[in-house]
């Protein structure tokens, strides 16, 4: 299988499956002398980390990264240094049952890879769906951790905004609070709301979708390049290789097909550094595929997660017709722990830009 490589000078290689011994990546790319931890990775990994709250699928992973090439040790405990060759990152698989997939070996769950993988391959793993796997995300968090260092001042924030037909109210938008509930929700009243709806979700053995909003600030102005080398291009092409991403915009995104010129264009004045100043971000923070030095916004669509235990209609490898349940441990709305996910990806890409940026200007 090809096509596990994203980034251009800042490359994120990705292996494993979800049954299989271990899943990492090999990040490379990563200029000499950024300086970072396992601890610090192992924060961002413990935000995604499965079986957290009864929101979530049950399988109970550590997801505890090694860091096995690319690095010297730093001068302060636990610190390591890039050297600029290749960073290789493990995460151990400790808690796999096999055997929860036995039912659907030959039969294809609606909704799912299982039946695409099968027609382009000839092959699939049924085993939680191998590479098709949410559980193969995990290795782009840790290399997100990295790519965040990047870029001098970056910082990139998710919060979950909607989960099925209940969406946040953004005059209650707190960042802070995301850390409060097992949502990244960042308005409190609607947590609550999201809690009681997922218990009955959940209950049902069904699933859900939601929408996860990315803001990306202290983005430098210049990066990405015209055509089709695009900043939000890459962005969104990041966004949609997330398992069950269904939908990608930037700014307004579609809701931009509802506005006058007037009220879409944002407006320029002089700021007091001299600088251009924005009054608004209807763009997202990019124009003609370059950032603006405003912050980067971005949004996605999770799809409910495939794996239910309501019977959906489906055929088998044969081709005869059946019914399909699934069993194991599944998450009643992937959209949860897409979260840092998302941060991870807008992470990665910025950081590909500005090295490319850099290498074509020589300036930042």
């Amino acid at each position: 299988m090809s096509h596990n490589t994203f980034g251009h000078l800042f490359r994120v290689t990705t292996w494993g499956e979800s049954h299989g011994p271990a899943i990492g990546c090999v990040v490379d790319g990563t200029p000499p002398g950024i300086r970072f931890s396992e601890a610090g990775i192992q924060a961002f990994l413990d935000r995604r980390r499965p079986g957290q709250s009864r929101y979530t699928t049950q399988r109970q992973e550590p997801d505890q990264v090694r860091v096995l090439s690319g690095v010297v040790p730093g001068e302060a405990e636990g610190e390591l240094v890039a050297t600029g060759t290749p960073i290789a990152l493990e995460i151990q698989n400790v808690d796999q049952r096999s055997k929860d997939y036995s039912d659907i070996a030959q039969r294809y769950r609606p909704g799912h890879a299982d039946i695409t993988y099968d027609i382009k391959y000839g092959v699939r793993d049924h085993r939680g769906g191998g590479r098709s796997s949410a559980r193969e995300t995990a290795t782009r968090v840790a290399a997100g951790a990295i790519a965040r260092l990047v870029v001098p001042g970056l910082t990139v924030r998710a919060a979950l905004v909607q989960i099925g037909t209940i969406a946040i109210d953004r005059s209650r938008w707190d960042w802070s609070e995301i850390d409060r509930n097992p949502f990244f929700c960042p308005d409190a009243e609607t947590a609550k709301r999201w809690a009681d709806h997922l218990d009955a979700v959940r209950k049902a053995g069904s699933s859900v979708g939601a929408i996860v909003e990315v803001v990306a600030e202290g983005v430098p102005a210049g990066l990405g390049a015209p055509v089709y080398g695009k900043l939000d291009a890459d962005i969104a092409a990041g966004l949609m290789s997330i398992n069950a991403v269904k939908g990608v915009e930037i700014g307004d995104g579609f809701e931009a097909a509802q506005l006058t010129g007037e009220d879409n264009a944002d407006e320029i004045r002089t700021g007091p550094d001299g600088q251009p100043q924005f009054l608004s971000n209807h763009a997202g923070g990019v124009l003609g595929g370059i950032s603006t030095g405003q912050p980067v916004v971005a949004r996605f669509a999770v799809k409910p997660t495939s794996s239910i235990l309501t019977p959906r209609r489906s055929i088998d490898a044969a081709g005869a017709e059946v019914d399909v349940m699934t069993k194991g441990r599944h998450d009643p709305c992937v959209g949860i722990r897409a979260v840092p996910i998302g941060e991870a990806m807008v992470a990665c890409a910025l950081a590909d830009h500005y090295l490319r940026h850099r290498g074509q200007t020589g300036r930042i």
